[in-house]
């Protein structure tokens, strides 16, 4: 087998037979700046051409959201669609052109939708099209180039015997009047027209705006990806314009935590853009210390204007190379120097910066918000982290990935977060989870470079990343975390690979638009906030329903499993949620 992996290569293929379209203007609600043309590399894969002998005419049809569709493969579609939704809900729709001749220029639009008097207008309808990137099967491993970016454009080309996916994401009105809704997406392709009709059937009830969910969404937000993406100044008027549409989608998927570095590279260098320091630390002449909040002051209330208000987790006094940086003045030079904790030069360190932290987070009203985070840290270095903190303040909260559970963790964590392991016991007992919640504190899980499946990588199956809000409600975690929401690649929107990490496991969404995986996972939150709004009224016979469909989600065995199998467990759950409002 080709190494398909070697930059030579890439560059090769990239160089030979990359396929490129200026698109025009963009309208998206994710537009950061000037948008890019569109690169996608070659398929090491290609599918063998026969299968395209029988294909004579381009076609436009309905394909499934469970599935993301190879660029050279000709796909089943169907010629109608029949959706359901909540009203404030975001109901989510896959099309395909399927071009045996190339197309020069593909665009499509989607009507009003229409019930009777009432309409759902053509704006409430978000058009995308699906663009491919570079991605990997298995951990190092092969790679396969996936659909995966979503980018609003006027039109796009298509290359003859390849397909091009488009994605729909239709914006219940909250005041829209219940009912069974008629579309249709027209498509045109050189002067050809497709239409295809669907329906969207409106419930009565209403799903709670973002801000209001319930669900504890925590994605790690990296503007320093942001700054090297644009190439903008760090921390000017630039940065900030651009980080906006990106920071303000996240706040619409419900995400209720403000990563903020308080120390220099608290995860070592694991990504493409290293995340510094947002406070300056300088020792005076005279060995007092002060400390610069503008940075860090500035970035959170960025976030919160940007809707994201409810918590702010700092790290990590605990940094992975347990290397701390300052000013010193007496040397006229920055200093970084490794502090174990324990010693007694990790405490004259650490205890004046975070007993003067507490004070600043108390004078901008944000102490009761905040949180010292430390990720996947040993037991015994814990121990040293919490005698420092509650000398500090002793109404200090805490929050962490951590994959134990203890008497000590339940008193000392607010915020604890557990590794998603597939097939293995949870944790924490469901006992355990609710005395936790009782107190008004928060239990998620997170996936990172494991598990394999399910997760949301950049070849991952749509279905994985649905899954998750599902699971949460199956264990009765509060929600869900992950490390990297845009800590982009060199190039995030043409090869998602990374020289540590699997494809796709630096991010969920590109510069300029959303992935399918977080899409999905949007849709899954949903339907935990769909569960958390009916569970209270159930009978108990259906209530049993419920808690049995929620343990097949809590054991279904992803290893075992085709895409297709685990995608109709939760579609399952879906139709069974559905009856029982």
């Amino acid at each position: 087998m080709k190494d398909y992996s070697s930059k030579s290569v890439i560059f090769e293929n990239m160089k030979r037979i990359a396929f490129a379209v200026a698109c025009l203007v963009f309208s998206s609600a994710m537009l950061s700046g000037q948008q890019k043309p569109v690169i996608e590399m070659e398929d090491p894969h290609p599918t063998p051409v026969a299968v395209w002998n029988n294909v004579t005419t381009t076609s436009f049809g309905w394909g499934t959201i469970d599935k993301k569709y190879k660029k050279d493969d000709v796909p089943t579609l169907a010629k109608t669609l029949a959706l359901y939704g909540w009203r404030g809900e975001r109901v989510n729709a896959q099309a395909v052109l399927v071009a045996p001749e190339a197309v020069e220029a593909f665009e499509f639009e989607a009507s009003d939708l229409v019930a009777g008097k009432n309409v759902i207008p053509a704006k409430a309808v978000d058009k995308y099209f699906e663009t491919y990137v570079m991605g990997e099967v298995v951990f190092q491993g092969d790679i396969v180039l996936a659909p995966d970016r979503l980018v609003k454009a006027k039109s796009m080309a298509v290359p003859a015997k390849t397909v091009r996916p488009v994605w729909l994401t239709i914006n219940i009105p909250r005041d829209a009047a219940p009912g069974k809704y008629k579309g249709t997406v027209i498509a045109k392709a050189d002067g050809k027209s497709f239409a295809i009709p669907y329906t969207i059937e409106v419930s009565k009830r209403i799903l709670p705006e973002p801000k209001d969910w319930k669900f504890h969404l925590d994605l790690w937000q990296n503007p320093y990806a942001v700054a090297r993406y644009f190439d903008v100044p760090l921390w000017s008027e630039e940065h900030f314009k651009a980080m906006r549409p990106i920071m303000e989608y996240l706040a619409s998927a419900g995400q209720k935590v403000i990563t903020a570095s308080i120390f220099q590279h608290p995860w070592n260098s694991q990504t493409e853009d290293p995340f510094e320091s947002m406070v300056g630390k300088f020792k005076g002449l005279d060995g007092t210390w002060k400390y610069d909040y503008s940075v860090f002051d500035k970035w959170i209330e960025f976030m919160m204007s940007c809707g994201i208000t409810e918590q702010i987790d700092c790290y990590s006094i605990l940094p992975w190379h347990l290397t701390f940086e300052y000013f010193d003045a007496a040397l006229n030079v920055s200093v970084s120097k490794k502090m174990d904790p324990g010693s007694k030069e990790y405490e004259d360190y650490m205890l004046p910066f975070l007993t003067d932290l507490a004070k600043h987070l108390r004078a901008k009203g944000w102490f009761d918000k905040s949180c010292l985070a430390m990720d996947e840290r040993p037991k015994e270095l814990l121990e040293h982290a919490y005698s420092i903190i509650y000398k500090a303040d002793k109404d200090y909260r805490i929050e962490g990935a951590i994959n134990y559970f203890g008497p000590e963790v339940a008193e000392r964590m607010y915020d604890i977060s557990f590794a998603l392991r597939p097939g293995l016991p949870v944790q924490m007992t469901p006992e355990e989870v609710a005395s936790h919640l009782a107190k008004g504190k928060k239990v998620t899980f997170y996936t990172c470079c494991s598990p394999q499946r399910p997760n949301t990588f950049t070849d991952s199956a749509p279905a994985e990343s649905a899954y998750l809000g599902w699971f949460a409600a199956a264990t009765g975690y509060s929600g869900y975390l992950r490390w990297a929401y845009n800590s982009w690649v060199k190039d995030p929107c043409v090869d998602s690979r990374f020289r540590t990490w699997r494809a796709g496991d630096c991010y969920l969404v590109y510069p300029d638009g959303p992935s399918i995986s977080f899409q999905r996972l949007i849709e899954g939150i949903q339907d935990n906030e769909k569960i958390r709004a009916i569970r209270q009224e159930l009978s108990p016979k259906k209530a049993a329903l419920l808690d049995a469909q929620l343990e097949k989600i809590l054991n279904l065995d992803w290893e075992k499993s085709t895409d297709a199998e685990a995608a109709a467990v939760i579609n399952s759950s879906k139709a069974l949620l559905r009856t029982l409002e």
